[in-house]
C-alpha cells in the first residue's frame, strides 16, 4: 500500500513539474532541414517546435532573409528580435497555446506563447523589435 502512495505521489508531482523542465533550449535553425524532431528559431515570430512549423500570432518582426523593405536596417532589426526572442524562450518558463493553421502554403500553425501570463508578442512589441499583425505600421520601413 505505501509502494503505491509513493508510486502515485510520484505521478502527481511529475505532472505538475513546470514546463520548463520539458521545453527545449533554442538555437537558430539556419536553414536546417525539416525533420519529425526539428526546434529551433526561423526569426522573431516564427519557430520549429518538435517538427511543426509555428507562426506566433498577433505581431510581426522584421524580415531577416529578404530586407523586404527596409535593407540593412530592417536586416539588423530582425537579427535584434530573433536574438531577443531566444533569450525569452531560453531564459524563462512559458507556456504555448494553438490555435488554426495561418493561409500560407506552408500551414503553419498559429500559437500563442506567454512568460508569466505576457504574450512574447507584447514584450517584443514593447521593446521596439515588433509591431501588431496585421494593423500594425512597419515602422521599421520608413
Amino acid at each position: 500500500m505505501l509502494i503505491q502512495l509513493r508510486v502515485g505521489a510520484c505521478a502527481l508531482l511529475m505532472s505538475v513539474l513546470p514546463a520548463a523542465a520539458q521545453q527545449p533550449q533554442l538555437d537558430m535553425c539556419n536553414g536546417r532541414p525539416n525533420t519529425s524532431d526539428k526546434t529551433c528559431l526561423v526569426d522573431g515570430d516564427t519557430l520549429w517546435l518538435h517538427g511543426e512549423n509555428i507562426r506566433l500570432k498577433d505581431f510581426d518582426t522584421p524580415e531577416p532573409q529578404s530586407s523586404i523593405c527596409g535593407g540593412d536596417q530592417e536586416k539588423a532589426l530582425a537579427s535584434m528580435a530573433s536574438m531577443r526572442m531566444l533569450e525569452l524562450l531560453n531564459g524563462n518558463d512559458w507556456t504555448i497555446e494553438y490555435f488554426g493553421y495561418d493561409s500560407t502554403s506552408s500551414r503553419r500553425r498559429l500559437a500563442t506563447i506567454r512568460i508569466g501570463g505576457e504574450d512574447v508578442g507584447d514584450i517584443l512589441i514593447n521593446e521596439r523589435l515588433a509591431r501588431r499583425w496585421p494593423d500594425g505600421e512597419e515602422w521599421w520601413c520608413n
